[in-house]
């Protein structure tokens, strides 16, 4: 019962702090304030947070600004200089400099020239480059994940529970696969009402106990999109392969749910080099 209770908490510190982070990205985000929702000392927390994340709390702080910075840029009209603010950066020139030394661009270049650009149309009306589809056969995933409901954008805080749950529970297995499964059309319905599941490849072995719960996507053909490049760009590769390869391919889209399949972690890849695997269903 001791060793439970003692797990139980843990486990809600984690959440408790993951969830702050994500829901305060606006604010202030004094490590000294973090430690104190974790209930522990600056000294000990940050170090028990590393060491289940594999980066300290200021990198998960920098990482989910500029990840969310990278996503106004592409599909807003805001002013740099507002989404700095919005950013938690003091002036432009130091948001410059360290979307720069992360995105290998400016944010006003990364605008007009960011890898976003390649899949759209030129004065020619034909797109600049091409995706990679494969065409694959696949038994159906068992899985367990969090649910979120808002941007898709923010569906971070989702695999921050999800995988704060399974270090603490002693779940995490090196073989797991980490899956998105979406589930609204971003077109249709309005960002704080779109649903989504963060979740890791998972047998029945795996309790699911909440805040996790247990899901299944089916097997069957499916076009393969194979993506690299900031998670912030994905929305252009879906608006391809529904305009412009499905057409050409001559086969018909299965009405079950899409999915994106993660080849690398956010914590230790840079947004440009990040490969995702998108999974269209087909009939």
């Amino acid at each position: 019962m001791v060793g439970e209770m003692a797990w139980a908490l843990y486990e809600d510190r984690l959440r408790r702090v993951s969830a702050y982070i994500h829901d305060h990205l606006d604010e202030d985000l004094d490590m000294e304030r973090l430690a104190e929702i974790a209930c522990l000392s600056s000294y000990h927390w940050h170090r028990i947070y590393r060491a289940i994340y594999g980066e300290t709390l200021a990198a998960t702080v920098k990482r989910l600004r500029l990840h969310r910075a990278a996503g106004d840029i592409v599909r807003t009209g805001l002013d740099v200089s507002e989404i700095a603010k919005r950013s938690g950066y003091p002036n432009l020139q130091s948001f410059n400099r360290i979307f720069k030394s992360v995105y290998g661009m400016p944010p006003a270049r990364y605008r007009k020239e960011g890898s976003h650009t390649q899949f759209e149309p030129s004065i020619s009306g034909k797109a600049t480059a091409m995706f990679d589809v494969t065409l694959k056969t696949i038994p159906p995933l068992e899985l367990v994940g969090v649910p979120h409901t808002g941007s898709y954008m923010e569906i971070g805080k989702a695999f921050e529970t999800l995988f704060g749950t399974l270090y603490a529970r002693g779940l995490v297995k090196p073989d797991m696969r980490m899956i998105g499964v979406y589930l609204d059309d971003p077109d249709l319905v309005q960002p704080e009402n779109l649903r989504s599941i963060a979740c890791v490849t998972a047998g029945e072995e795996t309790a699911a106990n909440a805040p996790l719960e247990r899901r299944m996507v089916e097997g069957g053909d499916y076009a393969v999109l194979h993506h690299k490049g900031p998670y912030a760009d994905m929305y252009k590769a879906y608006q391809w392969l529904y305009a412009k390869w499905l057409p050409a391919s001559g086969r018909q889209i299965r009405d079950r749910v899409m999915f994106e399949e993660y080849l690398d972690n956010p914590r230790e890849v840079a947004p440009t080099e990040l490969r995702t695997d998108i999974y269209m269903p087909l009939a």
